[in-house]
């Protein structure tokens, strides 16, 4: 008897602990997974996340300028940062002037050859034309003295050779002549605009690449860190300022799988958090396809409660009070579970 009594003094303290435990796991549990009262709103738990973004220059360059440092709020399109920009406008001169001789070139192929050089031809023609004359003309003397003896073939031949060369010649200045009076060819033309679109094409990439050395908000947003100081030298892409957004503002929660046929994509929110009492309001956005904290093996219908599926609040209203990563509840007015629904019947 005695024996018996020490043996349940013992296992009060053990029973004790164990229901404990219990009670501790069952509060646990509860605060974790989603709640469904008795007023029908399903309640979830989750963070806030807040999209951050890397500002970077699209060219490199030295940093002569930052505006904001953490905390500071920026709006969109405002000037957080600037490289040195006299490289720029130095590349920005060069291209203008490119341009302006690619311009000149076509302009100079499309009006043809000047008055002068057309009268220049023409004048050609006319010396060329004389002496063709006076070749032809010593040609048939020298012919004739030939006949009569008073001449020799060897003197013969060399006027019939001045004279074929200065026929020649005179074909010559009269296709110059032709040239001079039709102006340049279309193929000509053609690539004289070619020029000048490539010299267009390197005047604009100039002109971006000056911009580029202003780096501006895309949006409104907070400075969450100033990575970089004024005269570092930056290469493109190196980010600067890690900005947050200000909007959109998301809630990340999950649905357990039991649950997940009570809510769709549309379906309005109410966001609490911990630190106020002010109510946030949103929409369900996004319930993903996929379930995470699966069991590597599935083999019970029990196991298949343990699914959870993420889905993303879109908070309509949000303001300064919700931060990265604050724990928040949202409450669901779902509609009654399939199971809930066969019993009530």
């Amino acid at each position: 008897m005695k024996s018996r009594m020490m043996v349940e003094g013992r296992a009060r303290p053990i029973l004790l602990v164990v229901a404990i435990a219990v009670v501790v796991a069952g509060l646990l549990l509860g605060r974790l997974l989603p709640e469904q009262q008795d007023d029908g709103v399903l309640r979830l738990y989750g963070s806030v996340d807040i999209r951050e973004v890397e500002l970077s220059f699209r060219q490199p360059g030295r940093l002569v300028s930052m505006a904001f440092d953490e905390g500071d709020a920026v709006a969109a399109g405002q000037v957080v940062a600037q490289l040195d920009a006299q490289p720029y406008r130095d590349r920005l001169a060069a291209a203008r002037a490119e341009r302006a001789a690619a311009q000149a070139e076509l302009d100079k192929l499309r009006s043809g050859n000047r008055p002068q050089e057309v009268a220049q031809a023409q004048e050609a023609v006319k010396q060329a034309q004389a002496r063709h004359l006076d070749a032809d003309r010593n040609f048939k003397r020298q012919h004739a003295l030939l006949e009569s003896g008073a001449s020799s073939q060897r003197t013969v031949d060399a006027a019939r050779a001045a004279r074929d060369e200065a026929a020649a010649r005179l074909s010559s200045a009269r296709a110059a002549l032709s040239l001079a009076e039709v102006g340049f060819r279309s193929e000509d033309i053609a690539a004289g605009q070619a020029r000048l679109a490539a010299a267009e094409a390197a005047l604009a990439l100039a002109r971006t690449a000056l911009a580029d050395t202003e780096l501006t908000a895309p949006t409104d947003a907070t400075v969450l860190a100033r990575v970089r100081e004024p005269g570092s030298m930056v290469a493109s892409s190196t980010p600067v300022y890690t900005l947050s957004l200000r909007d959109p503002v998301y809630v990340r929660a999950y649905v357990s799988e039991p649950d997940l046929g009570r809510i769709e994509p549309g379906a309005q929110v109410r966001v609490h958090t911990d630190s106020s009492n002010q109510i946030y309001h949103g929409q369900v956005g996004f319930i993903s396809p996929r379930a995470e904290f699966t069991p590597k093996t599935v083999e019970t219908v029990d196991l298949r409660t343990d699914l959870v599926y993420r889905l993303r609040v879109v908070v309509d209203d949000a303001d300064q009070g919700l931060r990265q990563g604050m724990p928040v509840t949202v409450e669901i007015d779902a509609r009654p579970a399939d199971h809930e629904i066969a019993a009530a019947q």
